[in-house]
């Protein structure tokens, strides 16, 4: 076998190992400078009209030659000469051809030329240029058949990276396209079982970060017209959530007002970063991509993503489009979180107001219109001043009074029952179901709070007891005022390290999923999942009602329960 039909094939072996398309344009480029002894080597990829170069490589000229030369050439004169007619074309000197425009400013002088076409699947993918052979006047037919049988298997290897590049990038772009289906999935499943605002945006932090490749990602909320800083995901340094920021100074205050997303390579929103957002707070970036919240019209505040993870300078273009389109879901999930705590808010406020007016109809019926009248019969037996009515109206008084007296008993206990807070859980709820019994209510209690060994346990927390009293009380007054119960069962018992509590009734029943004018189902709700409880309702028109809640049992004497309260945030997300 010929010298250089052997050095074409070790080179083309070398080449055809190669996957990546750039390597192997790289490696045809130099084996061709190589195998002809040429001084300079250039590789030309046309562009999609096939009537210029769009890339062009070269080989033996530095950066500074390149940069006195200028611009890349396009393919005019006699490279373009190849482009128009791809067939090798070899010159002993280029100046001599017709086609020749001459060198620009700065451009080294060449006189012997070879070019050769690259076909790929039948059609031009670019050409080899190579000039100047050193040590001889100009190219031989030696080195002509060389690079045309390199140009050849070049083009076999060119398209099997291209082939490769492009399926992978259909598998890179498909695995992109999933991902932002993912997140988009999750958010929604959430905002079906979550209404809980903060956890939606910690949910979005996170899968906001995974789907960019970002180092951090945090959400800025608009609120009282500047910006807060309210949840994030990744390297989140200590401190940053709950800080405000100025909104109209801002970068994420730029992507607001113009609805569109803004990036850190525009010089005025790298100075808004340092000066007035996340930079000025100790959290550095190289890139940014800022993307405003906004559904159906409404700005919410903007998704701010930092930082490509693995070293890249900026975001490609690929992650801002999924941050966009995951931002319209986002913005979605933020407005159906914050409609669902202004109606809790609402329905708050309504149970409050109407339990008010249930305290002063009670006092102003029974109790206030009974100590009037009990004044005008004890004034009228005054005025008589015959001892015998006298007597009389005492007897009524004092008759009077004990059944005021239990009345405000009984609505005292209904505020904050003193059992409760003396004897515990299993005393006042006895006292609840005596009451219930009294006004002929069947009720069963089954309270079981020792362990499974039988080894008494001290009392739970206050707050704890306090919901399971007020659950009770609420399935109780519900199934006896709105269901017309006859019978109740209300069982209490530990299992695991949760305090388990269920009540069941045989009254009329109803559509959990019907909107109610009653409040104290949303109060049960709350109340238990504020102490990370959870709450299941189970009923039907006809067939009674069935409420039961599992709250993880936590006691007084565990010293890590720290002080009797629920921790709310510092920060309303919800306005």
């Amino acid at each position: 076998m010929d010298q250089s039909v052997r050095g074409v094939v070790g080179v083309v072996r070398a080449v055809l190992d190669e996957l990546d398309l750039d390597v192997v344009l790289g490696r045809v480029l130099a084996a061709a400078r190589d195998l002809t002894g040429a001084r300079y080597a250039a590789l030309g990829v046309l562009d999609e009209s096939r009537t210029e170069l769009g890339r062009f490589l070269a080989l033996g000229v530095d950066e500074q030659t390149q940069r006195d030369i200028g611009s890349l050439p396009r393919g005019r004169g006699v490279l373009g000469e190849v482009i128009r007619h791809p067939v090798p074309l070899r010159l002993d000197d280029i100046a001599s051809h017709p086609q020749s425009y001459g060198f620009p400013s700065g451009h080294p002088k060449m006189r012997s030329f070879l070019g050769v076409p690259i076909i790929v699947a039948g059609e031009t993918f670019g050409n080899l240029y190579l000039t100047d052979k050193q040590g001889a006047k100009s190219f031989t037919d030696g080195d002509q058949d060389s690079v045309e049988l390199l140009a050849a298997f070049a083009g076999v290897a060119i398209d099997h990276a291209r082939r490769y590049t492009n399926s992978e990038q259909a598998r890179l772009e498909l695995q992109r396209a999933v991902a932002a289906f993912e997140a988009t999935v999750e958010i929604s499943r959430a905002l079906g079982g979550q209404t809980d605002l903060q956890a939606i945006l910690e949910l979005i932090a996170k899968r906001g970060r995974a789907l960019v490749g970002a180092r951090l990602l945090v959400i800025e909320l608009l609120r009282d017209g500047q910006l807060v800083v309210a949840a994030g995901a990744g390297e989140i340094p200590e401190g940053l959530l709950g800080t405000p920021l100025p909104l109209e100074e801002s970068v994420a205050g730029a992507a607001i007002r113009t609805g569109r997303t803004q990036r850190l390579a525009d010089e005025l929103n790298r100075s808004r970063y340092e000066l007035h957002g996340l930079g000025r707070l100790g959290v550095p970036a190289r890139d940014a991509l800022v993307v405003p919240l906004v559904f159906r019209n409404e700005t919410f505040g903007a998704l701010v993503a930092l930082d490509p993870l693995g070293g890249g300078a900026q975001f490609a273009p690929e992650p801002r489009r999924l941050l966009e389109a995951f931002a319209t879901s986002a913005a979605a999930a933020v407005a159906t979180a914050r409609s669902a705590a202004a109606e809790r808010r609402r329905q708050s406020i309504a149970a409050t107001e109407a339990e008010r007016g249930r305290w002063a109809r009670e006092l102003h019926d029974e109790t206030l219109q009974a100590l009037a009248n009990l004044r005008l019969v004890l004034s009228a037996a005054r005025r008589s001043g015959r001892p015998e009515q006298i007597q009389l109206a005492m007897n009524q008084a004092i008759e009077q009074l004990e059944s005021d007296i239990a009345s405000l008993r009984a609505l005292i206990s209904d505020l904050r029952p003193a059992a409760l807070d003396q004897l515990g859980l299993e005393a006042a709820v006895d006292a609840l179901a005596d009451r219930m019994r009294r006004a002929g209510v069947e009720v069963d209690v089954s309270i079981e709070l020792d362990e499974t060994d039988g080894r008494a346990q001290d009392r739970m927390v206050p707050e704890l007891e306090t919901t399971l009293y007020r659950l009770i009380q609420e399935a109780l007054t519900n199934a006896t005022k709105h269901g017309d119960a006859t019978r109740t069962v209300v069982e209490v018992s530990l299992q695991r390290g949760r305090v388990r509590a269920t009540v069941r009734d045989n009254g009329r029943g109803f559509d959990p999923t019907d909107d109610t004018e009653g409040f104290g189902l949303l109060g049960m709700s709350e109340r238990v999942e504020l102490l990370d409880g959870t709450l299941t309702i189970e009923s039907a028109p006809g067939s009674g009602t069935t409420i039961r809640a599992s709250l993880p049992v936590r006691r007084r004497s565990d010293p890590t329960r720290g002080p009797d309260r629920v921790s709310v945030s510092a920060v309303d997300w919800s306005r």
